[in-house]
């Protein structure tokens, strides 16, 4: 067997907090899987399960992710992946808002702007808890009559009064966040669309990612859709996230809107500084703020044009492709075949264990399966 194990981590950041079983047990039986999350502290057995659950000659398996400067994926790589680097949600972002290279609905109009900002503000559960900080940001520095901004009081299960922050610096003290904005409605695959209507309406958007209080660099398609959209935008986001957007080729808008708010390392500090640079465009007269507009929305053409390009789309790829090259490299120099080797071994060893390491009839290897391998290796029979 010389096809290589390669398992997809898609969309969500890299996270040993939550592991979902049933992303590995039930998809073996192809070489490429697909999975969001793996808890750590099942690596160890994961490294024990290998030999037992994939037939390959290669000594490692290609992890491939969409995240800089991660500390998780040194873990992963400590226990045998190989990191393959791709920003996945890029392509996902060229299909998923395809329609807004020639959607009519989109042209601008000044004049129908109603709102200075567009702020899609939905989950805030687990690392989207500064968006309980941010909403409350916005009451203090009086900026909710400038904002399209909806709110979610529940979350997860979970309504934000009794939400336990992990970051006790984003803790909020206000308790009636949901009478100043309106309820949030939106499904959690809203974000593979878009609202022409709001982006008609609103002259900068403020992306809120997936990830602010944390060291990766992680963008999802959260931070493409405005510039798909034409439309230009702040980034709540980790520190350096606008420089990682340049680095593909994109424009932000320094000089026009103060983006040193990237470089605040403190998250309390950048969300500060957001909000503060918004409070400022908000109270610029009507002149001066159609004379940003114009400006703006000049760089959000050109944007939009390089996101919808040939050469931006095949770039896109080719930089996986490049990276899935030098990790094929390094996996043709360690294969040894030492697994596909201890799997016969164990075949041997033992019939009932043979039963539960070869395939079902039904071609998917059961929880209970691997566990009983698990079991098997940490007391083997006499």
């Amino acid at each position: 067997m010389t096809t290589p194990i390669v398992f997809f981590h898609d969309q969500e950041p890299l996270n040993f907090d939550y592991y979902s079983k049933q992303d590995f047990y039930l998809g073996f039986k192809p070489k490429i899987y697909n999975f969001y999350n793996f808890d750590f502290k099942e690596v160890v057995q994961f490294k024990q399960r290998m030999p037992y659950i994939t037939w390959n000659c290669y000594d490692y398996a290609i992890l491939c992710h969409s995240e800089k400067n991660s500390k998780d994926l040194i873990r992963y790589e400590d226990f045998e992946f190989i990191g393959v680097y791709w920003w996945s949600h890029a392509a996902i972002a060229r299909d998923w808002y395809r329609h807004a290279e020639h959607d009519l609905d989109l042209n601008v109009n000044f004049n129908k702007i109603t709102h200075d900002f567009l702020i899609y503000n939905r989950a805030w559960s687990g690392t989207r808890e500064y968006r309980l900080k941010f909403a409350e940001m916005i009451l203090d520095f009086e900026l909710i009559s400038h904002c399209n901004m909806t709110f979610s009081p529940t979350d997860d299960n979970c309504n934000y009064r009794d939400h336990t922050f992990v970051n006790q610096y984003l803790k909020i003290t206000r308790k009636d966040l949901e009478q100043f904005f309106p309820p949030n409605l939106a499904s959690s695959s809203s974000s593979a669309d878009y609202n022409s209507q709001d982006y008609l309406t609103a002259g900068v958007e403020v992306v809120l990612e997936t990830l602010f209080d944390d060291g990766r660099l992680h963008l999802t398609e959260k931070s493409l859709r405005p510039i798909a959209c034409g439309r230009p935008f702040m980034l709540a986001a980790t520190a350096g996230s606008l420089e990682y957007l340049k680095s593909y080729g994109f424009e932000t808008f320094d000089g026009l809107i103060d983006e040193s708010y990237d470089l605040v390392q403190n998250p309390l500090q950048r969300l500060h500084a957001i909000a503060k640079e918004m409070q400022r465009i908000s109270e610029l007269s009507a002149t001066a703020k159609l004379e940003l507009w114009y400006k703006l929305y000049e760089i959000a053409k050109r944007n939009k044009k390089k996101f919808f390009s040939t050469l931006w789309h095949d770039n896109i790829f080719q930089e996986y492709q490049n990276n899935f090259d030098i990790a094929m490299k390094f996996m043709k120099k360690h294969r040894t075949g030492k697994r596909w080797r201890q799997v016969l071994d164990v075949s041997k060893t033992n019939p009932e264990l043979q039963q539960h390491v070869y395939y079902p009839e039904s071609g998917i290897r059961t929880p209970e399966d691997v566990e009983f391998v698990n079991a098997w290796l940490a007391n083997p029979p006499n």
